[in-house]
């Protein structure tokens, strides 16, 4: 993937600025700011959302649901592969490839740590293309931690990241180690 560098002007960077402080100001209040007309500010953000520089998502707030946040760094033969086995697992946050020996850098959230243990030991530990995993807990942030995170309407009859292996097949499910996953009906936690 090659990275194109996006051009922005000292007033573009302060309607950033002030978008991140006050997601809710009007452009009536940033044309004041920096001496713009309301007409001019709207099409600057206009050109700002069509470039992708400002998007707007809605997500959770895992610091006041509860929820823990687990980083695993990997190393891989097959990164791809590992990224592509989470893409639709409710459990996941994001995951990056990154330089260095370990070469991938995912993120989880779930409500116990048993469960989020279950995930990396059976799914990412358990890989053939894996030669390690260091599964760490996020202890707490500075900020609120706000993210998408996939929720379904209605169960699954089979996990989303095509997982051959059932939770009634797994030990750690069967020893109440892990509420199973939460896109199928054998779920038994209560956040997804």
């Amino acid at each position: 993937m090659t990275r194109q560098r996006v051009q922005i002007d000292k007033k573009d960077r302060t309607i950033l600025s002030l978008l991140y402080e006050n997601k809710d100001i009007s452009q009536e209040e940033i044309a004041k700011k920096i001496n713009l007309s309301q007409p001019s500010v709207a099409m600057r953000i206009k050109k700002l959302r069509e470039r992708g520089i400002i998007d707007e998502i809605s997500g959770v707030n895992l610091n006041l649901v509860g929820l823990y946040v687990a980083q695993v760094i990997v190393r891989s033969t097959n990164p791809n592969k590992i990224l592509g086995l989470f893409k639709d697992c409710p459990f996941f946050i994001n995951g990056f490839i990154v330089s260095g020996q370990n070469n991938l850098l995912l993120m989880f959230a779930g409500e116990d740590l048993a469960s989020l243990e279950a995930v990396i030991d059976g799914h990412i530990r358990a890989d053939k293309d894996v030669q390690s995993a260091d599964f760490n807990i996020v202890i707490s942030s500075i900020k609120d931690y706000i993210t998408p995170l996939k929720t379904l309407s209605k169960p699954l009859k089979n996990p989303p990241c095509g997982s051959n292996r059932k939770c009634v097949d797994c030990s750690a499910y069967k020893e109440n180690r892990c509420f199973g996953c939460p896109a199928t009906a054998l779920y038994k936690g209560v956040f997804w």
